[in-house]
């Protein structure tokens, strides 16, 4: 089989609504709090000019938003600070979430709802696009490890190919009773199924064409022919490609659930370094050029 690549992250599984929950919505209160106040400022704000980021208003909610968006992108390095049952880590992640949204309020409110091609819009795209990616993260670490205990039960990966590589030897045994054609969807099964492989193929956990699923086929038909001893061994080769078509479906899934777990980070942590680099743009081009 095709060596397995595997994602391998140091990132925090949390149980279902711990940090949404932290200290009885502490954060959640406050981002409402924060952003109630802005719509409310905004509102009754009466700027001689159509409101836009160079008002006091729009400088206070600028400079909040610009506080915000340092807090939360330093909770990446935080976070790797602490343990998983870590209050602190609970508590930072907690405000990450609320806060992240109640950022885009603020933001919003900030850009006076003017857009351009401009380093200004593309602050704000960027941070629009940290935030949404950070929501997927958000929904990947609730979901998929409960998947993942489903998918695997009392097993671990390492058991699941071990087992594998046990009926690929049964299965070999078998087919040496067989008709030839047999025994070489037998060793294309074993050498050409990917677990693992490209990052498509971890995220979607398929592979096209896949040589155990070809077997099981060329099996199946094939027994239609044999007679006597022959038909009994054709059907003792389905039983075990079939079991090693459904472990090779758990590892897959396996590798799957993991890899929709972590993709997210090829999208949010490039877009918060950009982001950081288009703030500080953004608030250069204010001071010394407005």
């Amino acid at each position: 089989m095709t060596p397995v690549m595997r994602f391998d992250h140091h990132h925090t599984r949390m149980r279902h609504g711990t940090f949404l929950e932290y200290k009885k919505f502490r954060y959640l209160k406050l981002a409402t709090l924060v952003s109630v106040a802005s719509i409310a400022a905004y509102v009754f704000h009466k700027p001689p000019v159509t409101p836009y980021g160079g008002t006091w208003l729009g400088y206070t909610l600028g400079t909040i938003g610009a506080l915000l968006i340092l807090m939360l992108l330093w909770f990446g390095v935080r976070k790797r600070q602490y343990s998983a049952a870590d209050a602190n880590l609970q508590g930072w992640l907690s405000a990450h979430v609320y806060l992240g949204v109640s950022l885009i309020i603020i933001a919003t409110l900030h850009t006076g709802f003017e857009v351009g091609w401009n380093v200004h819009t593309l602050a704000y795209v960027l941070m629009l696009g940290v935030i949404f990616s950070g929501f997927y993260g958000i929904y990947s670490y609730v979901r998929f490890p409960s998947m993942i205990t489903g998918n695997m039960a009392e097993d671990s990966f390492d058991s699941i190919m071990l087992k594998i590589s046990t009926l690929d030897s049964e299965a070999r045994k078998i087919a040496m009773r067989l008709p030839d054609h047999l025994v070489l969807a037998v060793q294309a099964a074993a050498q050409g199924t990917i677990i693992g492989g490209g990052l498509f193929t971890q995220v979607t956990g398929r592979q096209r064409n896949c040589p155990t699923t070809a077997a099981l086929t060329i099996i199946q038909k094939g027994g239609a022919d044999l007679k006597g001893d022959a038909a009994k061994h054709n059907h003792e080769l389905y039983s075990v490609m079939l079991q090693r078509k459904r472990l090779v479906d758990r590892a897959r899934a396996d590798i799957s659930y993991r890899a929709r777990m972590s993709i997210w980070l090829f999208f949010h942590v490039p877009l918060s370094i950009a982001l950081l680099a288009a703030l500080a743009a953004h608030i250069v081009s204010v001071f010394f050029y407005w």
